[in-house]
């Protein structure tokens, strides 16, 4: 079974890679961007067939190492 994580800021939190990103953006002359918030994806392949297991896993994974839940917020997708 395979999943995917993505980890993002909380809204709120100041986003200093996120602004950099924008300013290149802009710099190298692509228009029309506002706003850029930076995250992080995890593919990850699981070896269960269950999905409540899996969903229980990816959980716990990302309250205890992938994600900072005081400023991060995850989505977990179970393809």
């Amino acid at each position: 079974m395979k999943a995917r994580v993505t980890v993002t800021l909380k809204n709120g939190v100041l986003d200093p890679q996120g602004k950099a990103i924008e300013g290149a953006l802009k710099s190298l002359g692509v228009e029309g961007i506002d706003g850029v918030r930076q995250g992080k994806v995890f593919d990850i392949e699981l070896g269960t067939t269950d999905k409540s297991k899996a969903e229980a896993a990816l959980k716990a994974a990302c309250e205890k190492l992938l994600a900072n839940t005081v400023i991060e917020n995850y989505r977990v997708e179970i393809a």
